[in-house]
C-alpha cells in the first residue's frame, strides 16, 4: 500500500483562490474606507473637520465665554466665481447657536457648478465645531452673474473648556474652498496643474 499524497495541483488551485479572495476583500476595504473615514472624522472632528449634530438647548450655552469664529473663503482655479462671507469674523457664545450667511457669484459667462469642502484650525477645534447645517458638499449651479447666499449654521461646544488642550483657545478659523464639482466631487485637477493652492475673492 502507498501513504496518500497531498495533490500539487489541488494545492495550487485552493492557494490561487485564497489569494484572489484577499485581493477582491482589500479592494472592498479601500473602497469603503473613504466613507467610514470620512464618517468617523465628522463624528469626532479629527483632523480638523467639523462634527455635525443638532443643535444644544438654551440651557447649555454659556453666556459668560466665548469664541471668536473668522471664516475663509477660498476659490480654487478653473472656476469663476466671487466667494465671501457676510462677516469675516463674529463673536460666538459657546453653545449659542450662530447663523452666518457666504455669498458666491458666477462672474463667468455660461453657467457653472461648484462644491464646496472644508476645514477647521487649529485642528484641534475640529471636535468641538459642530456644524447643525451646511451648504458644503452641496452642488451649486450658477448662471451666468447669478448670486446665491448659503448659510452655516453651528455652535462651539462649551466642552472646549474641559479639554487641556483647547481650553486655552480663544480664535478658530472656519475655511471654505469653492472647486468646480464633476458628478458632485471636487475637481482638484485644475488645482494641481496650476501649481496653485486658490484664490481669494472678495465682494
Amino acid at each position: 500500500m502507498t501513504a496518500n499524497r497531498p495533490d500539487p495541483a489541488r494545492g495550487a488551485t485552493r492557494t490561487a483562490f485564497a489569494c484572489a479572495g484577499l485581493a477582491v476583500g482589500m479592494i472592498g476595504l479601500a473602497f469603503a474606507s473613504v466613507p467610514l473615514y470620512d464618517a468617523f472624522c465628522k463624528a469626532t472632528g479629527y483632523d480638523g473637520t467639523p462634527r455635525q449634530g443638532p443643535a444644544l438647548a438654551a440651557s447649555a450655552a454659556r453666556t459668560d465665554d466665548s469664541m471668536v469664529v473668522h471664516f475663509d473663503t477660498n476659490v480654487a482655479p478653473g472656476l469663476p466665481w466671487k466667494f465671501a462671507p457676510e462677516a469675516n469674523s463674529i463673536d460666538a457664545k459657546l453653545g449659542e447657536t450662530k447663523t452666518v450667511f457666504f455669498r458666491v457669484q458666477n462672474t463667468g459667462s455660461k453657467p457653472s457648478t461648484g462644491v464646496a469642502t472644508f476645514n477647521v484650525q487649529p485642528g484641534l477645534m475640529g471636535g468641538y465645531f459642530v456644524k447643525i447645517a451646511c451648504f458644503c458638499f452641496n452642488e451649486q449651479t450658477l448662471q451666468p452673474g447669478e448670486t446665491l447666499d448659503v448659510p452655516v449654521v453651528f455652535y462651539v461646544d462649551p466642552a472646549v473648556r474641559d479639554d487641556s488642550n483647547t481650553a486655552h483657545l480663544s480664535e478658530m478659523t472656519l475655511s471654505y474652498t469653492y472647486f468646480a464639482s464633476k458628478n458632485g466631487q471636487p475637481v482638484t485637477a485644475a488645482v494641481a496643474n496650476s501649481g496653485s493652492s486658490g484664490t481669494k475673492r472678495d465682494f
